[in-house]
């Protein structure tokens, strides 16, 4: 192995083209850490948020993005037990994985079927393990109810539809083209509709029987948070995950109160601390992907040097699935 190894480098915040392709030393592993040789990383709108300085915990630079990835098991650090070498894992390290080796504690990772490619593995766990969150975890979903999936072409979404009909739950997908709608149709969804119609609102209510919908994952945020909470049926839950519009939502407590509604903010990072929370979703999620019920959508793939293109297609919406970047290409 050489000193040095090709990765993708942030020295300022801003739009997906500060990133500059480098020259970097390749990185040793600690005590507890395990050093993996990169397949394929996830790219999710958080790590568009975080090359702009707009994430939810300040970004530092220089820093080389990518939370989210699977690879092969290169070599371990002093104290690491349960990890083979050659093993191929998922991960989720905060940061680091454009590049062709990453470093992240053993404690990050997180086994996956063999069956997967390393793209379908890279595509698991953020997308599934939020939407189970926030399905059953938070959302307390219940086979035959109602669940709105926004953005239903997407990473998060794919793995929203999935899982609820895993659940024998009823899916109301949006997304803003028919091409999109086809793709959550595929999935099992039971009613589409474009995020734009005009009477989009009454038609997700009366999709639900006229009452609203009992659960809802919002993503989009800004103007489009109050239509999530006039969708609502009464005691409705709504799922905070995401703020694709990247505005600034209004809230009235005085709404919750009148139909008895609860809004729940949800974030993995945070959430992965509750260790029984977590390793319940693994053994479900193990289970469904396992049987076939649950595959990971694959989307759009691009290589190391293309990843400021990746970010921006993200940004533009160009994208369904989860887009991949493959270091060894």
């Amino acid at each position: 192995m050489t000193d040095t190894m090709t990765a993708m480098v942030v020295e300022r915040l801003g739009p997906p083209d500060v990133m500059e392709l480098r020259d970097v030393p390749v990185p040793t592993p600690g005590p507890g850490e395990v050093r993996i040789e990169v397949e394929a990383v996830g790219i999710n709108f958080a790590d568009v948020l975080a090359v702009a300085g707009e994430y939810l915990t300040r970004t530092k630079v220089p820093y080389t993005p990518g939370m989210e990835f699977a690879g092969i098991v290169e070599s371990l650090g002093e104290g690491v037990q349960g990890v083979s070498v050659g093993q191929r894992v998922a991960a989720l390290g905060g940061s680091g994985a454009l590049a062709k080796y990453a470093v992240v504690s053993a404690a990050g990772l997180i086994p996956v079927p063999q069956s997967l490619s390393g793209a379908q593995a890279a595509a698991f766990p953020v997308s599934y393990f939020t939407a189970y969150h926030g399905l059953k975890t938070l959302g307390r979903g219940v086979a035959g109810e109602w669940v709105l999936v926004q953005a239903a072409a997407g990473a998060l979404g794919t793995a929203s539809i999935q899982l609820a009909k895993a659940m024998d739950m009823k899916v109301i997908a949006m997304a803003s083209t028919e091409e999109k709608l086809q793709i959550a149709r595929d999935l099992g969804a039971d009613v589409t509709l474009l995020q734009d119609d005009e009477d989009r609102v009454q038609k997700v209510r009366d999709a639900a029987g006229g009452q609203g919908v009992p659960l809802i994952l919002e993503v989009v945020g800004g103007k489009r948070f109050q239509e999530s909470l006039d969708m609502a049926a009464n005691q409705g839950r709504i799922i905070v995950i995401g703020n694709a519009s990247r505005e600034q939502a209004n809230l009235r407590p005085v709404e919750l109160m009148k139909r008895n509604l609860s809004v729940t903010g949800l974030w993995l990072t945070s959430l992965m601390y509750d260790r029984a929370a977590t390793a319940e979703a693994a053994q479900a999620l193990s289970q469904l992907v396992g049987s076939g019920q649950v595959t990971p959508q694959v989307g759009p793939t691009y290589a190391l040097a293309d990843s400021a293109r990746a970010f921006q297609d993200i940004l533009d919406r160009k994208t369904t699935g989860k887009v991949i970047i493959e270091p060894q290409r």
